[in-house]
């Protein structure tokens, strides 16, 4: 049960690779964003519940919501009981609400995962109902009522990233070789970077200017401005919306630029790569800058808000960063300390532990 984004989705799809391999059958239960994602799912079948995000500021919406997610806790009742899981397991956002609490209500046993270092408000509310709870950083706010309940797993990497890591390592620059630089902002780009990277990197010294390979993701709408501007300033670059082989781009960089929603972070801890991260301005509670603050804490990245970034200081700390190959290498190291690449297999152990204990 899943939220209809790739950070919920990923995880689980991660685990749901796991579970197969180990023979079992996995359903998904989500929202209808899944169209956008949901394709690669390895699921028998999808299951589309209605689902809301109830909001106390507006009276009308929130009383449409409750009748919503009273509508998708009845489709997701009848669903479980042709299903006849063993055990289910939640990735956070609204629409694992109804599944989930439908399944509390069949005696069906639960599992919570927590990919963000703030417990999400779905969470927080299912969390009563849920047999055991995973956590992906050793501190999640507002986790700490629910520590009888708690597992430490970390947040599942793609098979693609596991792989990855496997078969290469981190790697610093060298003299005055290539400088690369990856820059992306999550699973639908983030405009902010198409603004504020290039202007930075036009304001860099020229010897450091010359050395740079970029490869950016852009919003459709943007990449023949970002091309535009790296012509002018004779920079090595690939501009895409989407990046198939983004663990590879990732592993070959010296330096990644990225938001830090819960999958990339546990993607760079995993591959071990140094990332300066930009958390998502205004996220509900602020989930994405305590992901990153932990990172930093760890010494194993850096945290740039994007309110106080501005060119001059972006061109300012990359400039810091590519003429101190010793810092990415820390970095790196410390990242991939924090790197969970079993992360998946504790998880699927902690999800067969509840199925079998609901089966006794």
């Amino acid at each position: 049960m899943a939220g209809g984004t790739g950070g919920h989705l990923f995880p689980a799809m991660a685990l749901a690779e796991e579970l197969r391999r180990r023979g079992h059958t996995i359903h998904l239960m989500t929202d209808h964003r899944v169209e956008s994602y949901g394709g690669q799912f390895p699921a028998r079948q999808t299951h589309v519940v209605p689902s809301a995000t109830p909001s106390l500021r507006d009276p009308v919406k929130f009383v449409r919501a409750g009748f919503r997610i009273l509508w998708g806790i009845g489709v997701a009742w009848v669903k479980l009981g042709r299903i006849r899981p063993d055990a289910v397991v939640g990735f956070g956002g609204y629409p694992v609400f109804p599944p989930f609490l439908a399944a509390s209500f069949r005696g069906i046993p639960g599992l919570l995962h927590e990919q963000n270092a703030v417990m999400g408000r779905a969470n927080r509310a299912l969390a009563r109902f849920a047999r055991a709870i995973a956590t992906s950083f050793a501190a999640t706010k507002f986790a700490e009522p629910y520590a009888p309940k708690i597992t430490l797993t970390g947040n599942p990497a793609r098979d693609q990233v596991r792989e990855v890591a496997a078969k290469a390592s981190y790697r610093p620059p060298e003299g005055d070789g290539p400088l690369r630089l990856l820059v992306f902002g999550g699973s639908q780009g983030a405009r902010a970077f198409s603004d504020l990277v290039p202007e930075a990197i036009g304001l860099l010294p020229e010897k450091l200017r010359k050395r740079l390979q970029i490869v950016q993701q852009c919003r459709p709408e943007d990449l023949e401005r970002v091309a535009a501007v790296y012509r002018d300033l004779g920079i090595n670059m690939t501009l895409e919306s989407f990046f198939a082989d983004l663990p590879e781009r990732m592993i070959s960089s010296h330096l990644v630029i990225c938001r830090s929603g819960a999958s990339s972070v546990a993607e760079i801890g995993v591959l071990g790569v140094p990332a300066l991260f930009v958390p998502l301005p205004g996220s509900i509670d602020a989930d994405q800058k305590a992901n990153a603050a932990e990172y930093e804490r760890a010494g194993a990245g850096w945290l740039a808000e994007q309110a106080n970034l501005s060119p001059q200081s972006l061109a300012n700390r990359l400039e810091d960063l590519f003429n101190a190959p010793e810092r990415l290498r820390e970095a790196a190291e410390k990242a991939k300390e924090q790197g969970r690449p079993d992360a998946v297999a504790r998880l699927a152990d902690l999800g067969e532990t509840i199925a079998g204990a609901g089966r006794a």
